[in-house]
């Protein structure tokens, strides 16, 4: 039975188009999207689904007072979608403890920074590749993590690193590792946790090998592919 994935998303939706490509041409198997939920009503993310043919929900963050009273009314949206993985795609809210305890190991983001650096409370968006800049790292990238109470704190399960050149702005960098890293990682954690290939142990993910198709050429997907 294929695993049913949430995706909550609040802007454009690139990350959210990556996980539907790779579903609809065989990169991420024995996975499918349910529902996305978005915590804008005019996040273009929710055309890409309507697009896919997937149910798009709005639970908008500001008719909310607080962060607890919104994960609260969020959780109970999840729950009726029943997913077995829920996946952060440019949410811009967090999540509460008690969400994360509920969908423990089941909740996946992905972050534009090469996890410890560059991460945490604040690092978000543009901010993250400014910071970069800023400190003259050579190099950069993302991280696919699973979610606890801790703002990037969660184990990693997959990250990937792209060079820093040094003409870079914020936003030039921000589209490098979104396309070269993000886009990358991303599908492929999704379709490892659908082929039950993630385990924690330790706070450290342990990854199985799993086969997947590409290009109809069977290519073998472990933690050396990252």
């Amino acid at each position: 039975m294929k695993k049913r994935i949430v995706v909550l998303v609040s802007g454009g939706g690139t990350n959210l188009q990556a996980l539907i490509d790779c579903i609809q041409n065989g990169k991420i198997t024995n996975g499918e999207i349910v529902s996305v939920i978005s915590s804008t009503p005019d996040a273009f993310a929710l055309q890409r689904a309507a697009k896919a043919n997937i149910k798009g929900q709005v639970l908008n963050r500001k008719e909310f007072s607080d962060r607890q009273e919104y994960t609260a009314a969020l959780t109970e949206l999840v729950k009726q979608n029943t997913p077995d993985l829920i996946v952060l795609a440019g949410f811009m809210c967090i999540l509460s403890e008690d969400l994360c305890k509920l969908y423990e190991n089941r909740i996946i983001n992905v972050h534009p920074a090469l996890i410890p650096s560059f991460c945490g409370d604040g690092f978000y968006g543009l901010r993250v590749h400014q910071k970069a800049l800023e400190k003259g790292v050579k190099i950069s990238g993302a991280t696919v993590h699973f979610v606890n109470g801790i703002t990037d704190g969660g184990p990693i399960i997959a990250q990937k690193a792209t060079e820093v050149l040094e003409d870079d702005t914020p936003e030039s960098l921000q589209a490098r590792i979104m396309v070269n890293c993000e886009q990358d990682i991303l599908p492929r954690a999704v379709n490892l946790f659908c082929n039950d290939a993630l385990k924690v142990v330790d706070n450290k993910v342990i990854i199985k090998k799993v086969i997947m198709k590409e290009n109809k050429n069977e290519k073998t997907c472990n933690n050396q592919s990252y």
